[in-house]
């Protein structure tokens, strides 16, 4: 079953990039993470009440409450990281940056979690490190680019590890917290942390200049972004992270087939490539043995 949930994060992954990239264009990111994570906060602990699990939140082990926090602050800076990430550049090109975490959190997993490097891993690993590089390849027109223009990739890569510290804090976290509880309280985490961020800034004046399709396209990213993280956070808890993060991050091919039809970003041949190569290095993670 575990399985199902972690083909569910995919699929609400993939759709939150493409309806955050909509939401965030005329609005600072910082504040748009900020105002996006009432909604997944509201959802979540909506979650929490219908599954019953609020009465479970005095049994949390010092541990486990401290992994948690831990874990919804390495999501804050991801969730910072990336969505400035996809101001400054293409979805194409910043989702496979951001989804090559797996490979990391593979490593960390096999280091930390004790969990097993075959050789179906260690090869899927390098197959996806060499699509993320394809993908990633500039065109001429992007190598005469501003620096400014291609500081993407720096946020891109931030954001890729810190998700992937927050998958192995994540699945410490969740031992014995029923996964509903502790997504919701990893969010609170998340809120603070980028409110802070919009206050030390001064970016809260600029909510009132804020357009109703901007409203809109936050609001159902945060949508996404909830049932995303419910999905993900069950399946962690009962699967291996080592197998579910790898399906969480086929959500790339959801992402770049809604940019081809929603924003008109197409892929270069070697792009092509580089994505083949990614799913292929993806699922052979998924073998065993």
């Amino acid at each position: 079953m575990w399985i199902a949930f972690a083909f569910g994060s995919a699929l609400f992954a993939g759709i939150t990039s493409i309806l955050a990239k909509i939401g965030i264009r005329n609005v600072d990111s910082n504040l748009a993470t900020a105002l996006r994570t009432w909604v997944v906060l509201i959802f979540s602990w909506l979650m929490v009440f219908v599954v019953g699990s609020q009465n479970t939140i005095t049994a949390l082990s010092g541990k486990s409450l401290l992994f948690l926090l831990l874990s919804g602050l390495t999501t804050g800076a991801s969730w910072i990281c990336y969505f400035r990430a996809l101001q400054l550049g293409d979805v194409n090109k910043v989702t496979p940056v951001d989804k090559s975490s797996n490979v990391l959190t593979m490593m960390l997993a096999f280091v930390f979690l004790g969990e097993r490097l075959t050789w179906s891993n260690a090869i899927g690993m390098v197959v996806i490190a060499a699509g993320t590089y394809m993908m990633i390849q500039k065109s001429k027109s992007e190598k005469a680019a501003s620096a400014v223009r291609r500081s993407w990739l720096v946020y891109a890569c931030l954001s890729a590890l810190f998700a992937a510290l927050t998958s192995i804090l994540g699945k410490i976290g969740i031992e014995g917290v029923e996964s509903n509880l502790g997504t919701a309280i990893r969010t609170i985490v998340v809120l603070l942390m980028a409110w802070l961020i919009v206050f030390a800034q001064k970016k809260q004046r600029e909510i009132k200049r804020i357009d109703r399709k901007s409203w809109l396209f936050i609001t159902l990213s945060g949508l996404a972004t909830g049932l995303s993280w419910l999905c993900f956070y069950k399946a962690l808890q009962d699967g291996p992270a080592s197998v579910v993060v790898p399906i969480d991050k086929l959500s790339i091919l959801i992402t770049v087939l809604f940019a081809f039809v929603f924003l008109k970003e197409k892929l270069s041949l070697k792009s092509t490539a580089g994505l083949v190569l990614l799913t292929a290095g993806t699922l052979l993670l998924l073998l065993k043995g």
